[in-house]
């Protein structure tokens, strides 16, 4: 650990000031010191002062002569308690915050003065002192008095006092060198005393870690001891030179690193934990510091604060290391053992900027930054947890389908259950603290499967309510007090449910919006426009309605105000809750009854408030709170019970108590109680009128048994005045009169009452006739048990089982059956299954219709009863295809409760294995789901599954699994892809050493990067040596100005010149003279000289070369830098340089090269003549090659070197000039320049011109033939120059016309060739067509793409012309000219190429020329194109205006494009598109109307698709013009056409349509059908719509369902809105118009055409659509007009 020097807490004196005690918070905000001078400095955690007070002597009166020896703060951080020499103890309150008045608090006076003390952990009441008299002693703060711990045997003086990190112990240093402990009783050892160790010396100072209990000396050793008093190491520190002993010494909170303080030094002792000892590091030299004489630790492990003998405070920064994460928060490790239970912090995660996440190797650290609550707990990671903060006290864990709530702030799991459905909308906890009487509550709601949802109390880990429902629960929450869950499922019903009566109670039928309000038992929900209130929960059928326009927001709830927020459109609306009726609910959940009273008093009495005294009622009535309860039932007009309380209360201060108590009790229909009170005092009397005056005559009797007959005959005779027929019965039954009684019991109207006294007293001779009228009146009654026992009684057996079966009593009926019916046994089996099904009592079915046979039926039941195996048995003697569905539900079934080897079992009979791989490897089971794959799947199938499976995984942060899928199909490529996107090396290295070793060391190089980046550079180090690339690692602590590390790589590896290298870049980096020494002395010099000379860095080397050692090397650093000038081109700088260096030779060399010679000559005649010649010799080169002949010739001349300029002009093919030169300085070279010119062959290397000259000396020789062959020898292989060529091939054209005839065709047709290929078309042709050779000469012109020319030559011959018209055309065709195609009549093929350009205005346009078969052709071709591109209207504008083809083939993009135009949504739709689509079908629907043309034509489905269009076109006209009547009928003729228009798109238009026309009734019956349509669209799953609206009509039950809306959500909504405001109007019936048949005359829908009871067809309106019974009158002529 690294002690670095922050700030400067306290000055500084510059006398002897000692710092006595200083002490940290535990909460880390406060740093108390004290000094000398007894005055307390307070400063708060970064060290800033804040506060100081003047500790007070035990007598003010007395002198102030004593000094503090300790310090410590409790552990609540609000208290400070001071330890004086003057024999008192001072505890000071200071509070959590700056600015709070400090006080005494508490006050220990003792006989001697106080040595030492300390403050155990958790234990805010209790500190502990030690006395120079060797006692030890407990400061109680409650009672301010002091209790003896122990005494030291001979009261040896106590130096120092050290308590354990948990506070359970304290362990005291006396002065004989003896260490006693003292143990509190932690509930598993007992509280005691004991001798601990024996030390070597008189302690000085001591403190006690995680691991040990270290003591120091005056004697320069450190002992360290276990928890048991056994040494455990013993550090000596005497032998050395500077040895002095330790005056101080503190552990860090982590436990495993002290630090001990000496004179101008602080030592640190740390525990290695792998070698399994304590090491002490270099002491840390603080010069001037003097005797440290008190150290402590920030609890937090950041800081060391350290005081000394001057009085001057320093802090030092103490922390391991740090880490900034996310750039928003910065982790200190202060401790490699930071958690409660000894491990490292592996990972720290913060989630939503305030929850903190960390990971050791075997807990979980969880903790809330705003409350600072802190959680450690027992945790083997997975790194699949997913985790939720959406409760502000509590953390949900989610992880492999169990749910782990913590609570912060707790050391352990607050509970675990099973669990599916993970969100927040589908678990609720609640936890609350104890409130007056009310215990602490900890209680869960969560959802078992879909329909079942649990509440648990967490703290006794029970459940209190399991609540089922029918339909898929989609929100559920607990209120504040969790006695009450409110849920909703998707039906969007709302549903309440009280887990005290467990009782469930509906309280909307729609819901979309519901919460609690905060902190109350309200409920606010929104039912569509109406939003619900319910002030009291107790009363669900109160509730507060209150309209809205909008969607509810959100509620929020201030002091005093609680508001709901709705959004109206652009607007946030409030509406404000009534908060006198909210906070009626928190005044009774405290129990303060008479806030509740003055809550409701001044409330008007509404439904709500009412409910409200009630509630208050029943519980101030639970409470004995009799006044407050009488007060409730006067307010709700409850009279009777207000007075009936106010008697009470009247005999209860009467000093009636016995009275009162007895009424109380009858109030509470609590009678035995009540009679046990009044019996108690002796009042037997009162106890019967009080059984009588509630008429309970029965108890009267009982308590009278001396006069029971009198009070049974008047009981009788009282039932008989009061009309109680049947209690009379009774009496007369229990009387043993059973014939009075049954004619009782018919009299009062009870037949089963009359029946069952018969059944039982079978005995008596009942006479038959009233038998049978009991019979008759329990079957008219519907008591058809009854009915049939008495038939039974009667042996009339059919009837008996008519009666049974008629009152599904198929028990009896059974027993009866098998008793006489034996063969219906079977058929009543399965009756009775099936009404035990209808009544869903699916367990008693099974058997039922096992018993019966149905096997199917027994599955069914089976199933649906959950009992699966069962189920399972009765499929074991079905085949396997009937029994595969079944199979399938019990597998899903046991894959949901996690019963995975019994899913796989009926997923495999159900013949589903991919089913049961997905099911294992879902829950991690990859064993299990790869012995699936391999014995049911093929290999190609096993890939993809487990392929697509891995990326799920991977998607879910699940990645180890998925890592096992890849490499189970050998996908190690995918996996270390995997785990590089999500940066996890050490995975990667791992995979691709296992498996694609070829990549190791680009793998290892990768992650040294990302190691470097977080600053581990020994680990980066590592990965890049290992990766083959160490010259990384070199740069790396090149950038870290690490040097050392860079220098010791260079050269383990990378030799002489890496050495050299970073040697000079580490000198280069410091300053010059200390670089050169640094240098020297790693005895690199020379070789960073030679390297920075290679390099380029001159200055640097020019310094180095300066040192005594290096001047040598001065030279060629002169040249190295004349040679670098010369490359960067500063020439004069470089001269000079090279002149230094004493190399003049390079300076001229370098002139020479850049052919600047005056330099070069200047340099010579300086520094080196001798080199004048060679200068001149070199710049007459460079004039020969630039063709300066006459001045390179002068050149080589004053050089002396004749042969040169011979030699340049030997070469040029310059003869004469050759010739000149050896006459004139080389006369014995002439005859070799003779023989040179005699013999100049042709040779490859000889030049045009020379080539030329030789073929006209030839032709100047009248060498005709040779100098042909040599005009012809020079080809574009000699010269590139076409014009020079051209020239050369006419000459031998001109020998051969005028010398040799005999090859002018082989001439001429040599040229030509030549010409074609250099593409001079024109003059080869010109050569052929000189020599007559007009074919040849018309085939070059076609090469030459010059047609006319070639046309003008061949205008004679009419087979030559031709082939020049096609060479032509198949030009145009390749180069795609359609003009050109079109100019010479080739209309077609430049029509086509149009068509492919996408230039249809030119198409049509020749297409046009063409013919109407090749317009209608283009135009539907046209149409195709943008119907694909998806612009059908455009494609219909395209038909209409161009026309359509009636060819049978198009009909599919005709169906499409007018679906297309018709199913254009509202915002979208074309009118132009609608009436192009009717335009272009007519011209298809006019020509084949009433002919007999081609069958294939659907001449009817035409017809309908331009009704539909027709109709369509007329009813948004009449719409738009105001005739609202006639659009109406338009829109409702227009349902007869769904399937050419959407079916959501006709119904409403319809509807909208009727409704504008005044129709309401037809309007809410089609706005009902569409509602029901965009329900289907949304839930495909809903099932089938629901028909009977359209019986007997001719709108179709059957159509396609849309996949998209025809109107907005806005739009929707106006017409659910709509439908509601129809539905809520009596005036409105949801019906159809009916009309009565011309012909039969039955009632029949008024829109159909055809009558649905005699099936008469009427013609359709061609304006409507409906029949011909609309009149119009003109309104020019007046006269009517009939459609």
């Amino acid at each position: 650990m690294q002690l670095t020097y922050v700030k400067t807490a306290l000055p500084h004196g510059e006398s002897i000031s000692k710092i006595t005690a200083l002490s940290w918070s535990a909460n880390s905000q406060k740093l108390a010191t004290v000094a000398a001078d007894k005055v307390v400095h307070v400063f708060d955690g970064t060290g800033e002062h804040k506060d100081k007070f003047k500790t007070k002597a035990a007598d003010p009166s007395s002198s102030q002569n004593y000094v503090v020896r300790s310090m410590a703060f409790s552990p609540d951080s609000t208290k400070l308690a001071v330890a004086q020499s003057d024999s008192t103890v001072f505890v000071y309150r200071l509070g959590l915050e700056w600015g709070e008045k400090k006080s005494i608090c508490n006050k220990f006076q003792q006989s001697a003065s106080i040595t030492a003390m300390v403050w155990p952990n958790g234990r805010d009441q209790e500190l502990v002192f030690a006395t120079a008299d060797g006692k030890v002693k407990l400061g109680v703060l409650k009672t301010n008095k002091p209790l003896m711990l122990y005494h030291h045997p001979d009261g040896s003086y106590t130096t120092c006092m050290a308590a354990r990190r948990d506070g359970i112990a304290v362990l005291s240093g006396h002065a004989d060198g003896s260490l006693h402990t003292f143990n509190f009783d932690d509930g598993t050892t007992p509280a005691g005393t004991a001798k601990f160790a024996q030390h070597s010396c008189p302690p000085a100072a001591m403190s006690w870690g995680a691991q040990a209990a270290l003591v120091t000396g005056n004697d320069c050793k450190v002992t360290l001891y276990d928890r048991l008093g056994a040494m455990l190491q013993h550090l000596d520190f005497s032998g050395a030179a500077d040895a002095r002993d330790f005056s101080c010494a503190a552990f860090n909170p982590g436990g495993d690193v002290a630090v001990l303080g000496g004179f101008n030094c602080l030592m640190t002792c740390s525990f290695n934990a792998q070698a399994g000892v304590w090491e002490m590091s270099q002491a840390k030299k603080i010069e001037n510091l003097y005797s440290v004489t008190a150290v402590g630790w920030k609890p937090d492990g950041s800081r060391l604060a350290v005081g000394n003998l001057c009085g001057g405070v320093d802090l030092f920064d103490a922390c391991l290391r740090r880490h900034r994460y996310k750039g928003a928060f910065e982790f200190t490790y202060v401790s490699k053992s930071q958690s409660r239970f000894e491990h490292e912090v592996e990972r720290i995660n913060v989630y939503q900027d305030r929850f903190l996440v960390a990971n050791t190797a075997e807990t979980l650290m969880l903790g809330d930054m705003d409350t600072c609550r802190l959680s450690e707990v027992s945790w083997e990671a997975t790194g699949t947890e997913k985790y939720h903060f959406d409760n502000p006290q509590v953390c949900l864990i989610y992880n492999a389908g169990e749910l782990s709530l913590i609570e912060y702030g707790q050391n352990q799991l607050l509970g675990t259950c099973r669990t599916e459905h993970m969100s927040p909308y589908l678990i609720s906890v609640r936890i609350n603290p104890p409130r007056g009487s009310l215990p602490e509550e900890k209680k869960m709601a969560y959802l078992v499967d879909k329909q079942t949802a649990k509440v648990t109390d967490l703290q006794a880990g029970v459940v209190l309510a399991t609540v089922s429902h029918t339909a898929k629960i989609d929100w559920l929450e607990l209120n504040a007090r969790a006695t009450h869950l409110l849920f909703r499922d998707k039906r969007r019903h709302l549903h309440l449910y009280d887990i005290a009566k467990q009782e469930r109670t509906t309280l909307l039928p729609y819901c979309s919006y519901v919460q609690w309000v905060p902190g109350s038992d309200v409920v606010v929900a929104q039912s569509r426009s109406s939003l619900c209130v319910w002030y009291s929960i107790n009363a669900p059928d109160q509730q507060t309605l209150l309209p809205i326009k909008g969607d509810v927001e959100n509620i929020e709830r201030t002091r005093g105000r609680t508001e709901v927020l709705v959004e109206e459109g652009r607007n946030t609306v409030s509406y404000v809750l009534d908060e006198n009726l909210i906070d009626f609910g928190s005044a009774l959940e405290e129990h303060d009854y008479e806030r509740a009273v003055d809550t409701l008093e001044p409330l008007e009495m509404t439904s709500e408030t009412e409910a409200q005294w009630r509630q208050l009622a029943r519980a101030a009535l639970d409470a004995g709170k009799l006044a407050i309860a009488e007060r409730c039932y006067a307010a709700v007009g409850n009279v009777a019970k207000a007075h009936y309380l106010q008697q009470v209360s009247a005999a209860a201060g009467r000093g009636e108590g016995v009275m009162a108590q007895a009424k109380l009790a009858q109030l509470s229909k609590q009678w035995g109680v009540a009679e046990a009170v009044l019996l108690a005092q002796g009042k037997a009397e009162e106890a019967i009128q009080m059984y009588i005056q509630a008429y309970r005559w029965d108890d009267a009797i009982k308590s009278r048994a001396s006069d029971a007959q009198a009070l049974k005959q008047r009981h009788y005779h009282w039932l008989l005045q009061t009309g109680q027929d049947e209690e009379a019965a009774r009496v007369k039954e229990r009387d043993g009169d059973f014939v009075g009684a049954i004619n009782l019991f018919l009299q009062g109207g009870l037949p089963a009452k009359a029946a069952q006294a018969v059944l039982a007293h079978p005995n008596n001779n009942y006479d038959s006739s009233l038998i049978e009228s009991i019979t008759a009146a329990c079957s008219q009654a519907g008591l058809f048990e009854k009915s049939g026992s008495l038939y039974e009684y009667q042996q009339q057996w059919t009837d008996a089982k008519a009666a049974y079966k008629r009152g599904h009593v198929y028990r009896k009926a059974l027993d009866l059956v098998r008793r006489h019916f034996p063969a219906e046994v079977v058929a009543l089996e399965e009756e009775w299954g099936d009404w035990l099904m209808s009544q869903h009592q699916v367990d008693a079915a099974i058997n039922h219709f096992i018993e019966a046979g149905c096997t199917s039926k027994a599955v069914e039941a089976a199933l649906a009863a959950r009992q699966w195996q069962k189920a399972a048995a009765v499929l074991d003697s079905q085949d396997q295809k009937t029994a595969a569905p079944f199979h399938q539900r019990i597998a899903e079934h046991f894959a949901e409760a996690q019963s995975l080897e019994e899913a796989e079992r009926f997923y495999i009979k159900a013949g589903m294995a991919r089913q049961a791989l997905e099911m294992y490897a879902g829950a991690g089971k990859w064993a299990a789901a790869h012995k699936v794959a391999m014995g049911y799947l093929p290999e190609q199938e096993v890939k993809e599954v487990y392929n697509l499976k891995a990326h799920e995984l991977e998607a879910a942060g699940r990645l180890r699994d998925a890592e096992k899928l890849y490499c189970s199909i050998k996908a190690y490529d995918d996996a270390i892809s995997m785990y590089k996107r999500h940066k996890m090396w050490e995975h990667v290295i791992r995979l691709v050493a296992q498996h694609c070793k070829g990549q190791l060391a680009e793998t290892h190089v990768e992650l040294a990067k990302q190691l470097q980046g977080q600053g581990a550079f020994k680990q980066a180090e590592k990965h890049f040596v290992e990766g083959g690339d160490w010259k990384g690692a070199v740069q790396m602590y090149r950038a870290a100005g690490l040097w050392e590390g860079s220098l010791r790589l260079a050269k383990a590896h990378g030799g002489a010149l890496a050495t050299k290298q970073v040697a000079f870049a580490w000198a280069v980096s410091i300053e010059p003279e200390e670089g050169t020494q640094l240098l020297l002395k790693l005895g690199l010099l020379e070789p960073a000289l030679e390297y920075a000379l290679d390099s380029g860095a001159f200055a640097q080397a020019f310094q180095l070369s300066q040192a005594p050692a290096a001047q040598h090397k001065m030279p060629d650093c002169h040249l190295k830098y004349a040679m670098h000038l010369e490359d960067e081109g500063r020439f004069g700088e470089a001269e000079e340089e090279f002149v230094r260096a004493g190399k003049p030779k390079e300076a001229i060399d370098m002139y020479c090269h850049q052919q600047d010679w005056a330099a070069a000559l200047n340099v010579a005649n300086t520094s080196d003549p001798a080199s004048v010649p060679g200068i001149c010799a070199l710049q007459g080169e460079a004039a020969a090659q630039a063709g300066i002949w006459s001045e390179a010739e002068g050149f080589f001349l004053r050089a002396k070197q004749p042969e040169a300029a011979l030699s340049m002009y030997r070469k040029a093919g310059m003869w004469s000039e050759a010739l000149r030169v050896a006459e004139d300085y080389l006369p014995d070279k002439v005859a070799e320049v003779h023989n040179d010119i005699q013999n100049n062959t042709g040779s490859s290397m000889q030049s045009p011109e020379g080539q030329l000259a030789r073929a006209k000396a030839l032709e100047r020789g009248r060498d005709w033939s040779g100098a042909i062959d040599a005009y012809l020898a020079i080809t574009t292989k000699d010269t590139a120059d076409l014009d020079f060529l051209e020239g050369v091939w006419e000459s031998a054209v001109n020998i051969a016309m005028n010398h040799r005839k005999d090859r002018i065709s082989q001439v001429v047709s040599t040229v030509a060739q030549r010409l074609v290929q250099g593409s001079r078309h024109e003059a080869a042709a010109e050569l052929l067509q000189g020599i007559d050779d007009i074919q040849g000469a018309v085939k070059v012109y076609i090469l030459g793409n010059q047609f006319e020319k070639a046309r003008a030559l061949a205008r004679t011959d009419p087979a030559l012309a031709q082939y020049v018209e096609q060479q032509h055309t198949q030009f145009l065709l390749r180069d795609k000219n359609a003009e050109g195609l079109a100019s010479i009549g080739n209309a077609t093929e430049a029509i086509e190429i149009y068509a492919q350009q996408g230039d249809w205005g030119r198409v049509h346009t020749l297409a046009e020329q063409a013919g109407p078969q090749s317009m209608i052709k283009y135009s539907v071709r046209h149409a195709k194109q943008k119907a694909q591109q998806g612009e059908v209207a455009e494609a219909a504008a395209v038909l209409s205006r161009l026309g359509a083809s009636a060819e049978p083939a198009n009909f599919d993009l005709y169906k499409h494009i007018v679906g297309g135009v018709l199913a254009l949504p509202r915002s979208d739709h074309s009118k132009q598109g609608e009436l192009d689509c009717k335009d272009f079908l007519w011209q298809l629907v006019q020509p084949v109307v009433g002919a007999a043309g081609n069958p294939q034509v659907p001449v009817k489905e035409l017809v309908s698709w331009w009704e539909a269009a027709h109709y369509t076109v007329l009813q948004r006209r009449c719409a738009e013009a105001g005739m609202h009547d006639l659009a109406g009928m338009q829109a409702t003729s227009l349902l007869r056409y769904i399937g050419a228009i959407p079916a959501d798109k006709a119904f409403y238009e319809a509807g909208y349509a009727n409704q504008e026309a005044g129709r309401l009734d037809m309007a809410f019956v089609f706005f009902n059908r569409y509602l029901d349509l965009t329900e289907a669209m949304e839930d495909p799953d809903a099932g089938p719509l629901e028909n009977a609206d359209f019986v007997n009509t001719d709108i179709p039950f059957y159509f396609h369902i849309p996949e998209t809306h025809y109107i907005s959500e806005t739009m929707r909504e106006e017409v659910r809105n709509r439908v509601l405001a129809m539905s809520m109007d009596q005036s409105v019936t949801q019906e159809l118009r009916h009309r009565i048949c011309s012909q039969c005359g039955a009632s029949t829908y008024d829109a159909s055409l055809a009558c649905h009871s005699c099936q008469h067809k009427s013609e359709a309106c061609c304006v409507s659509g409906q029949q011909h019974r609309l009149a119009y009158w003109c309104t020019i002529c007046e006269s009517q007009l009939r459609w």
